[in-house]
């Protein structure tokens, strides 16, 4: 059935909610025809439009679990500041939440994230605090060692304040937020019709949440981690650059307490240019306008199809908004 024919979603809207709260989730899943029959290629993509949520992240499903879990557990009393060190995505996503919970929120941010960020936290009521980068990082580009300081001032804060530190590399709400909403979407959303899950390792509660409830369903399913080229540390590969342009992961870590690698069926690896390009792809071809790990996706769904997963029906996430980089060279 072609769009003219298709009856308009319009007629059947979803109920009204009270809190935008509500509104996190339940995102479209959109196969890409366009993009495979371009390529000439076997297989189905399906991407995942979590740019679709309110705060234009998949980090709004994190960010609401982590601070309804902590109420529920009594480990975030009311009115209580939250705190937390965040890419910008997190952040936003906590910024909305805590707000409509009634809690100040704090956002901890490198300055060589982009600036859409923090005006967006800011708008959104968060106070945003920025650290300076590691001295020879480039702008725009977030390493490891960026990231330990934006740590370092978080703890400092959190300690200052008495804050509830909402972190997301530790807090077991992250991986659930996935395997409790995200996975079960993807799965109804392609009627089970999933042999291959992408995702870019961040925190690990996106892979591990979705990977647990999709292997949970079909333990067949593969599940791929995906790092920068330059920095392929969890693979154990040499990292010849911990500073690359995928925001939002490729820190050089190899401890990540939410990362659970027995889900792991291999490590994959994309450049800083086959993101960007894939990302330009997603936008010309298919009218989705994500960011650069959303680029990385596809670029690895793409040579998985070309090569060992011919014929396969891959899924990722559409992590966030293309809008968030304009400051950028990604468009």
């Amino acid at each position: 059935m072609s769009p003219e024919q298709r009856p308009g979603s319009a007629l059947r809207p979803p109920p009204c909610v009270t809190s935008i709260i509500d509104a996190i989730g339940n995102t479209p899943l959109v196969e890409l025809q366009r993009i495979v029959k371009l390529r000439g290629l076997s297989g189905r993509l399906l991407a995942k439009l979590d740019y679709l949520n309110p705060g234009f992240s998949k980090k709004d499903r994190i960010a609401r679990e982590m601070m309804l879990d902590a109420r529920r557990q009594g480990q975030l009393r009311p009115g209580q500041t939250v705190i937390e060190l965040t890419s910008g995505n997190t952040g936003t996503g906590l910024a909305l939440v805590c707000r409509a919970l009634g809690h100040p929120f704090v956002a901890v941010m490198s300055k060589g994230n982009t600036m859409e960020r923090a005006r967006m936290m800011r708008a959104l009521g968060a106070e945003v605090v920025l650290v300076d980068q590691a001295a020879g990082s480039p702008p725009n580009q977030v390493s490891g060692a960026d990231l330990d300081l934006v740590e370092q001032r978080t703890q400092e804060l959190v300690q200052q304040r008495g804050a509830f530190r909402a972190d997301q590399f530790q807090l077991p709400a992250n991986a659930l937020a996935h395997e409790r909403h995200t996975g079960p979407e993807i799965w109804e959303q392609s009627q089970g019709n999933v042999d291959v899950f992408v995702d870019y390792a961040g925190t690990g509660g996106t892979f591990t949440g979705i990977s647990r409830f999709l292997k949970s369903r079909r333990p067949a399913i593969r599940c791929y981690l995906l790092e920068p080229a330059t920095a392929p540390a969890l693979a154990g590969g040499p990292v010849t650059n911990p500073s690359h342009k995928i925001q939002g992961g490729g820190y050089n870590r190899t401890h990540l307490p939410l990362l659970d690698r027995a889900l792991v069926a291999d490590y994959l690896s994309v450049t800083d240019d086959e993101a960007i390009a894939a990302a330009r792809l997603l936008a010309a071809e298919e009218g989705i306008f994500g960011g650069f790990s959303s680029g990385a996706h596809l670029a690895a769904a793409l040579h998985l199809l070309q090569q060992r997963e011919r014929g396969a029906t891959i899924a990722f996430l559409i992590c966030d908004s293309g809008l968030k980089y304009l400051s950028t060279d990604l468009f």
